[in-house]
């Protein structure tokens, strides 16, 4: 059965099993586990920000951001696409006591235009106040469309005039990197916090980072420790999270071309849609134009093929390391197979 459910299902090679049999641990709680502190130093250094912290999930990393750059009743502005908005469970609402304020964008992009449109006037005491815009880059849902870092210094103009915090959801920042040649830390320096995750394309088995300045990540820090995020001997799994930025962040191009592959392939299939443009790095959203996703999901599985669902329309397919381009190959044929004629 060949996976391109998601990027998630990665599992670790046996050179990150190594690295995570060998780790010298400690007590995290006590910042005594040495392989966690040394991840979190070499994770703020390649971000280029004053400190970093390891989390457990990309779900927790955005929402500890969120919890310490607002209070209860701010509003976040983001892409009503965003991962935040969608699929975290409504944690805004239930963790913080705040809400989203989501704005239409053109593959996951916000103008400056829109954000200055959805800000709220300070002077009305009876809206919430607005307090951070949230980006994500490369974008889920607009098939990991990457979000241009032109926009992205036009949106931190508008946060700097309005005082308003930037946030970046960059759970795949690795992928717009080695798409563009533009450094993280680049991407980075727009943005007081951000949030990345490993156990995507880095084949982490599990965790994320935050970072930002020093008072920021102490104050996140207190927070992990208020929702069960204090992990004790954590160094195992930081040891996975460090053997992934230091060797599986260059290699994510290979999964960029294997996911070119298959949109060109399902472009000339009569019975899907794919927007090409769209198709930017390591994910494809297609449009299913003759049977239900579901239908079409469970087709291609028995063929071994598997798939996740999009939305109501559209399949998604994401390529990753554990996947070869022989077996991407295999896809190409199951997916004529299944949406030709």
């Amino acid at each position: 059965m060949i996976d391109l459910r998601s990027d998630t299902v990665t599992k670790p090679s046996e050179q990150m099993r190594k690295a995570m049999y060998n780790a010298e641990v400690g007590d995290d709680v006590f910042k005594e586990d040495p392989t966690i502190n040394a991840l979190e130093k070499y994770a703020a250094e390649l971000l280029g920000k004053e400190s970093a912290l390891f989390v457990t999930s990309g779900v927790m990393g955005n929402q500890l951001c969120l919890n310490v750059l607002t209070s209860p009743g701010d509003e976040v502005i983001c892409e009503k696409d965003a991962h935040i908005f969608n699929y975290e469970s409504s944690a805004p609402s239930m963790l913080s006591g705040i809400q989203l304020y989501p704005v239409s964008g053109k593959y996951g992009v916000i103008t400056a235009e829109q954000v200055e449109e959805a800000i709220r006037p300070k002077s009305a005491y009876y809206m919430p106040r607005t307090k951070v815009i949230e980006v994500e880059n490369t974008h889920n849902r607009a098939s990991g469309a990457i979000h241009p870092i032109e926009n992205i210094a036009e949106l931190k103009k508008v946060a700097e005039k309005n005082n308003l915090y930037f946030h970046l959801d960059g759970a795949r920042i690795w992928n717009a990197s080695v798409k563009t040649g533009i450094s993280v830390s680049k991407y980075a320096s727009y943005f007081d916090t951000i949030s990345c995750c490993l156990s995507k394309g880095l084949g982490a088995p599990v965790g994320s980072l935050i970072a930002g300045n020093k008072d920021f990540i102490s104050e996140a820090y207190r927070v992990r420790k208020a929702w069960g995020g204090g992990m004790r001997q954590s160094g195992i799994l930081a040891a996975a999270g460090l053997y992934a930025l230091q060797n599986n962040i260059e290699r994510l191009s290979e999964d960029h071309e294997k996911a070119e592959v298959i949109a060109k392939a399902l472009s000339t299939c009569e019975n899907v849609r794919v927007d090409l443009d769209s198709v930017q790095t390591n994910i494809i959203i297609f449009e299913v134009l003759t049977t239900t996703v579901e239908e079409a999901q469970i087709i291609c599985k028995e063929k071994g093929l598997l798939v996740s669902i999009g939305n109501k329309k559209c399949l998604r397919a994401v390529t990753h390391l554990d996947v070869s381009f022989e077996q991407i190959d295999e896809v190409v044929k199951i997916l004529k197979e299944v949406f030709n004629g």
